[in-house]
Parts: C-alpha cells; sequence; structure tokens
C-alpha cells in the first residue's frame, strides 16, 4: 500500500519526531519524522530540508518564524508532499505543494484571545475550516467545520523528563471517515505545524 492509500484508508496516524542528541545541550537540530498507521507501521517520513550553516543559525535564532520548507516522503523516499513556511513574525503560516508544485491548500494562524487558532484554506484561499486549542485543553487540536468535526490533532504526552528537555514529540492525527485525500493531507501538514510553532523550543 503506498502512501496516499495508507493515508486513505487511515481512521489514525501518528507522527513521531526524531530525538536529536543535540537537543539535550541547548541546540535546535533540523526536525525530522516517522509517519506510521495506527497499527505502528512506518508508512512515510518528514524532514526539513535546510542542512546547512546557514539553516542551522536561522533555527537558534528565529525558531519558528523563520522561512523553512518540510519534505514529506513515502517509503521508497520519493516526495509527495512540499510544505513551505515563510517568514512571519505574526500569524504565522504553512502552504502546502504536491510534487508537482501545485498548492493543496494552507494553514493560516489567526489572532485569538486563550486559544491557539489556525485556518485551513482550500487551493484558492477560501477558509473550509478551522482548529482551536482551548485554554483548558492545550494539547488537542480539533478540525471543525459547519457540518461538524472533521478531525484533530492530539499530542502525546511523552513523559516529565523527556518533555522537559528535548523536542521528542508524538502526535496522533484522527481524521473524520469522510475526509477527502487532499485534507487529510493538510490535516498531517497541520500536524508537523502544531509541533514546530507550539512545542519546539524546549530544550
Amino acid at each position: 500500500m503506498d502512501f496516499h492509500e495508507s493515508l486513505r484508508a487511515a481512521k489514525t496516524v501518528m507522527l513521531k519526531q526524531k530525538f536529536e542528541i543535540a537537543e539535550l545541550i541547548g541546540f535546535e537540530s533540523r526536525n525530522k519524522y516517522v509517519l506510521e498507521t495506527e497499527q505502528g507501521a512506518p508508512f512515510g517520513y518528514a524532514a526539513e530540508d535546510q542542512r546547512d550553516l546557514v539553516g542551522f543559525i536561522l533555527r537558534q535564532v528565529l525558531g519558528h518564524w523563520r522561512h523553512f520548507s518540510i519534505q514529506i516522503f513515502d517509503q521508497e523516499r520519493r516526495l509527495v508532499l512540499r510544505a513551505v513556511h515563510p517568514f512571519r513574525f505574526f500569524f504565522s503560516r504553512l502552504d502546502v505543494y504536491d510534487p508537482q508544485d501545485r498548492l493543496i491548500g494552507s494553514v493560516q494562524s489567526r489572532w485569538s484571545f486563550f486559544r491557539k487558532r489556525f485556518d485551513f484554506e482550500d487551493a484558492q484561499g477560501r477558509p473550509f475550516a478551522q482548529t482551536s486549542s482551548p485554554f483548558w485543553r492545550p494539547w488537542t487540536f480539533v478540525m471543525t467545520s459547519p457540518q461538524g468535526e472533521l478531525g484533530r490533532i492530539e499530542k502525546k504526552w511523552g513523559g516529565l523528563l523527556k518533555e522537559a528537555i528535548t523536542d521528542g514529540d508524538k502526535f496522533r492525527v484522527s481524521f473524520s471517515p469522510t475526509l477527502s485525500l487532499e485534507h487529510r493531507q493538510l490535516l498531517v501538514a497541520a500536524g508537523l505545524f502544531v509541533d514546530l510553532k507550539y512545542f519546539e523550543n524546549k530544550s
């Protein structure tokens, strides 16, 4: 089963960030993830593509405000999605493209009191869903539209020591059975967006 078939059939997907030793001494390393099915079988990988010294310096200085790109690959290391984060000090954004550089949609953060809120936009820039993390449930992001819940992103607790000193996070992304493939792709990218925006700088 290829990447898209696995994603289309999945009820949930796990995003597991790979732990880097450099995080123990306070350095932000290039973010890398494994994508797994609910049975624990890997079916994809994601990684920042900024490998050079400039990318390293920008990670340390600008954190999640920096410009960066995340590439998502299948098991054979073929590119299946690309997510681009432009430089922003306010209202971060993630644009998601297919391998032919066709825009699939975007994740756009919004201003809100006491909530982490962002909108999902289609390829024409029209919002079709939103998600927010209430003050009393800061690790859960529910994707909703006028039709109801479409999916959710939940950060999984990794233990006190790991949460305190590393960025080796784990997220569960759940999908409504009726969610289209493109919207599933966008929700997976939103899981990476949530990690990089809200949980990256802990060490």
